[in-house]
């Protein structure tokens, strides 16, 4: 995908000697802004201090050095009209501010409504008795019939909403051919270095395409913006002491927020991050319609699971797989029916000895009726696509990605430019040993009544192995991790076992295995890597006592040695681990044989 130039901000903390030049003005210490969420209060507040009235808390638009903050925010005000339909045509307003634009609406006879999710808001603007429609609703769940609207608009308030449902929600708000407008911040670039919270920008406008939209205008206003940051650090240096006395907050506080602002600004110089006026059309109605998928979609999604893979999920495990906050379902829709499914659930790793977040993905599935469509504009695509713009990579809430797709699925996703390969899956089998005890060291079987002397053993245990794998990506093993995964699995049966010295109790490794009817599968261990042969040997006798005729391991061949030393053979499984290529994010040479995955990274049978 194209980047997008780097904006330079060429102006300076020199274009406010004007701007702020005037005597501050004498404001009682009882603020109507006091309960508003910080930082607005306090940007509410200085703005009053110095100004003595307040109309807008979004940025300003400075034209050059001798704009006052007040015309630089009506000029972004005068953006926004410029582009309006005529009256009357229905709008809405997402994020209502203090009300001033809603009033300037209802001024030039538009049926105008705003949502905000803050009550505090809405107060302030009852308490003012203006003339405006306003209630208390977040854009996610705000309910209104569909093509309710002739022109949706987000005036910095998009920065806080999933791009996925902006674009879906507004589809399905707007009538046809109407309009959405954004003017915010976004991301224009990520890095190693340089994260951001906004959206990317080009992914939201590739994402708004997807939707059916179609981008009429898009106005880079960075350098224009970015002169607000130095006049609310102006703003803050200069009353600080009544923001301090009148909002009730501390030195910290307002330390903390000005070298926010430093840093934004010096983002908005070096090109991470920008501001820009993004103006779409509604042009089509896709054949397949994105969604990010929540609860009231899970009996949808087990009846796309079965007849895909031909049997059932229980909602038990769906919620042990997708139950947390940091998991995320995309799904695709084809006439309001749920033909596809792209999953992802979050697991703590070390990336090379750092703390990260990865996600798996999992539960892929299409409908075998829609399924002939491999291309960019088919579901598969629109789904893995999204989830890899919206979630993998640096500034993303996963910098990672893997997964265990099928033969078909990882071809398709390379030919598409969205997965490269990183690694395989190699076989490790065994034969069962004597079911006499092994001198030296003994076994411990851990339930879920084991004692936190237990649980603290398995963390020794993990951090052990941990120190090994220094130079690869690894999830965290942790007690817990191994209660979760094995222990509160609500449909598969474990054992796991310590691996101990019968004398002085030194803990070896935790061991954790499944049994079928004729043989044993270790599907984790914890443990040095060292200790690798004396876990394979515990496994092998305590599979001959269950009359197992067989013992065998999945790992991932670049540390298939360390298995294939203690004997047995080995021999190549049809499972490549892929790695995300659509976003920014670590190269794949850099995690090409690196990953430490085990059976129990996979099974999710």
């Amino acid at each position: 995908m194209p980047s997008l130039p780097m904006i330079k901000n060429t102006n300076s903390i020199l274009a406010y000697k004007t701007a702020a030049a005037a005597t501050p003005v004498e404001i009682a210490s009882d603020s109507p802004f006091k309960h508003f969420i910080f930082p607005l209060n306090v940007y509410a507040h200085a703005l009053l201090l110095q100004e003595g009235e307040v109309s807008y808390l979004h940025y300003g638009l400075f034209q050059n050095d001798r704009t006052t903050l007040r015309a630089a925010q009506q000029y972004s005000t005068d953006l926004l009209f410029g582009r309006l339909p005529s009256p009357p045509c229905r709008i809405l307003e997402v994020g209502v501010g203090l009300g001033t634009t809603l009033t300037l609406l209802n001024q030039a006879n538009y049926h105008a409504h705003g949502i905000t999710p803050d009550s505090r808001q809405i107060d302030y603007i009852r308490s003012l008795a203006l003339p405006v429609s306003v209630s208390n609703h977040a854009f996610e769940s705000l309910t209104a019939q569909s093509e309710s609207y002739d022109f949706v608009f987000f005036q910095e308030s998009a920065q806080y909403i999933d791009p996925l449902v902006i674009f879906s929600k507004a589809a399905d708000l707007l009538a046809p051919s109407g309009e959405l407008l954004i003017i915010d911040e976004f991301a224009l670039k990520f890095d190693q270095e340089n994260t951001a919270k906004f959206h990317l920008l080009q992914d939201a406008v590739a994402l708004a395409e997807r939707f059916g939209f179609e981008l009429i205008e898009h106005l880079d206003l960075s350098a224009m913006a970015a002169p607000t940051l130095d006049y609310l650090l102006h703003l803050t240096r200069l009353h600080r002491n009544r923001l301090i006395q009148d909002l009730a907050l501390t030195e910290g506080q307002l330390s903390q927020l000005d070298q926010s602002n430093r840093e934004y600004r010096n983002k908005y110089a070096s090109g991470h991050y920008g501001y820009a006026l993004l103006h779409f059309r509604k042009k089509t109605h896709p054949k397949w319609c994105l969604q990010l998928l929540e609860k009231k979609d899970t009996k949808e999604i087990f009846d796309l699971f079965e007849k895909t893979f031909h049997h059932t999920m229980t909602p038990a495990t769906w919620q042990w797989k997708y139950g947390t906050h940091l998991s995320y379902e995309v799904g695709v829709r084809r006439e309001h029916k749920l033909i596809g499914h792209y999953g992802g659930t979050a697991r703590s790793i070390l990336f090379f000895g750092r703390p990260e977040t990865a996600v798996q993905i999992g539960d892929v599935m299409v409908d075998p009726v829609e399924r002939g469509v491999l291309t960019r504009k088919g579901p598969f695509f629109l789904m893995a696509a999204t989830f890899l713009e919206r979630y993998i990579g640096y500034g993303k809430p996963y910098l990672i990605g893997f997964g265990f797709p099928n033969e078909r699925a990882m071809k398709v996703a390379e030919r598409l430019g969205l997965y490269a390969e990183i690694g395989r899956m190699i076989e490790c089998a065994w034969k069962t040993r004597s079911r006499f005890p092994l001198l030296g060291t003994r076994l411990q079987l851990i339930t879920h009544d084991s004692t936190d002397t237990t649980a603290t053993i398995v963390n020794e245990c993990w951090h052990r192995m941990a120190a090994d794998l220094q130079t690869a990506a690894v999830g965290v093993r942790d007690w817990p991790y191994l209660l979760h995964r094995y222990l509160n699995h609500p449909d598969q049966q474990y054992r796991i076992f310590l691996v101990k010295n019968r004398i002085g109790g030194h803990a070896r490794g935790i061991l954790v295995l499944r049994y079928d009817p004729d043989e044993c599968e270790i599907i984790d261990l914890v443990s040095p890597l060292a200790e690798i042969p004396l876990l394979v040997k515990h496994a092998r006798r305590l599979a001959g006592m269950q009359g197992a005729h067989r013992v065998f391991c999945h790992i991932t061949e670049n540390f298939v040695s360390r298995f294939a030393a203690t004997g047995g053979t080995r021999q190549a499984v049809n499972i490549r681990i892929p790695t995300n290529v659509w976003s920014s994010g670590p190269a794949p040479e850099a995690l090409k044989n690196r990953w430490w995955l085990m059976s129990g990274d996979k099974d999710f049978r």
